[in-house]
């Protein structure tokens, strides 16, 4: 089992944020950290403080050596997929091919409709994150990209330089979605993350992505599992590590443990010491 962490932007300080990964960036258990892509925060009072996510996660990335960073996940419906290609390959760039690609097709009703951002039917939604994956691919990868879609046009489209990550960084998908989201995930991403749930949730919807993928003649086995994971109410270690064994013995790979706010640097240490035992 291989372990991240995650601490979104929601009802926290910079200089707390800031603390939390530079102290996990010196422990080895942690592979990777990860923040959200929202405007508004969304387990609290959404009208609280909310810092940006990809300009926090550019400092993060100066500010630490070793650990992989991404966003889970970005919505596709807040920035046009030519301009997430661009900020995509200069983030690799700037942190070392420490970049992982974390993508969805979007949810939050309130902050897109707040910021006039059209979110669309489910339907409309699955169409244009599908169309999005694919000129993310294009434009991360190739000299020049050319798509017509009903979403997106482009025409020999550029996006240089391309960061060190070839063919392009790990693209995660985030979501549940069995006739749609697994599918897109079947066919262009390296890294699932399960959104939380029950191990036998985990379960079926691993199935379905494995259907998805044999339909399609590719191994399972390149895209990572993971799935989000939470401490007890009371910040308690306990139910974090048994969903974690009950998730492990169904196959998932990556366990990204949420961190409660305010953040603070001191969890790290005991949080390390109870999961080694699952490493």
């Amino acid at each position: 089992m291989r372990f991240g962490f995650k601490t979104s932007q929601q009802d926290t300080t910079w200089a707390d944020m800031l603390a939390v990964w530079r102290e996990a960036d010196d422990i080895e258990i942690f592979e990777s950290g990860w923040n959200f892509d929202h405007f508004y925060p969304i387990f609290s009072d959404s009208t609280g403080p909310c810092l940006e996510g990809w300009i926090t996660l550019t400092a993060l990335a100066q500010a630490t050596r070793r650990l992989r960073m991404g966003t889970l996940v970005t919505g596709i419906h807040y920035r046009h997929p030519a301009v997430l290609a661009n900020m995509v390959s200069t983030l690799d760039i700037i942190s070392n091919g420490r970049l992982e690609l974390g993508i969805g097709a979007g949810w939050n009703e309130e902050e897109s409709g707040a910021y006039g951002l059209e979110l669309g039917s489910v339907r409309d939604r699955s169409d244009r994150f599908e169309e999005a994956c694919e000129v993310l691919v294009g434009l991360l990868s190739q000299e020049t990209t050319s798509f017509h879609g009903k979403f997106y046009d482009l025409t020999e489209a550029r996006n240089e330089p391309k960061g060190p990550q070839r063919p392009h960084p790990p693209i995660g998908i985030g979501g549940n979605g069995e006739k749609r989201t697994l599918r897109t995930t079947a066919r262009f991403a390296q890294h699932w993350n399960f959104v939380g749930g029950t191990a036998e949730e985990f379960a079926r919807k691993r199935d379905v992505l494995h259907a998805h993928c044999a339909d399609i003649g590719r191994d399972p086995r390149e895209i990572t599992l993971s799935s989000h994971i939470r401490l007890g109410e009371d910040g308690s270690f306990g139910p974090a590590i048994d969903q974690i064994t009950a998730l492990a013995a169904e196959g998932l790979d990556l366990a990204i443990v949420y961190l409660p706010t305010p953040h603070t640097p001191k969890i790290l240490a005991p949080l390390a010491e109870a999961l080694a035992p699952l490493a």
